[in-house]
């Protein structure tokens, strides 16, 4: 078991971590952190969490970069954070197009199934910080504690994902502040 007696949140990537691209982030380079999503990360990790990032990548079950690129892409987001001060414990992948119809890919809750196990804990009160309603869903569908980023422009995802329960905020840094305030 990783991580056992810490307080466990998971994080999507895109679009919680680093800024999100309709033409998927495929390089390193191309690879920008939210203001101020770093800094939240390293105040999880100081306040005891293990940060855990749960993504659907399916840039690469559709051929636009490797397995390779993922890995070099992860490690230039986890050097930002741990220079921010941070640790990002785990990172798990979703490879999938959606037409693969497969049981990892958001909002299915395999990722956060198997985060649950490896890490040996239910995800009763973990909270499960994602800026897509699939991401509120897969939390609602794995019993974690759905927390919705809303992206400017999308108040009608903030609504549902209030209907279903989300807490709704409008950054990583703001959700952590209240997380931290509980």
């Amino acid at each position: 078991m990783i991580g056992a007696a810490r307080k466990l949140i998971v994080l999507d990537r895109d679009g919680v971590i680093n800024a999100d691209s309709d033409d998927y982030v495929k390089s390193p380079d191309e690879w920008r952190p939210l203001p101020g999503s770093l800094g939240a990360i390293a105040r999880l990790t100081q306040a005891g969490f293990d940060v855990v990032v749960a993504t659907n990548q399916s840039g690469i079950g559709r051929g636009l970069f490797s397995t390779d690129t993922l890995d070099a892409i992860h490690a230039r987001m986890r050097q930002a954070v741990t220079a921010a001060g941070g640790e990002i414990r785990a990172i798990y992948v979703c490879p999938h197009r959606p037409e693969d119809d497969c049981a990892c890919r958001k909002p299915r809750p395999g990722l956060l199934e198997q985060i649950a196990r490896d890490f040996g804990r239910p995800l009763a009160e973990v909270p499960f910080v994602g800026d897509k309603l699939s991401d509120v869903e897969a939390a609602i569908a794995a019993g974690a504690r759905p927390v919705f980023l809303q992206a400017p422009g999308r108040a009608a995802d903030a609504d549902q994902a209030r209907a279903l329960g989300a807490d709704v905020y409008e950054s990583l840094a703001a959700a952590v502040d209240a997380l931290l305030a509980e």
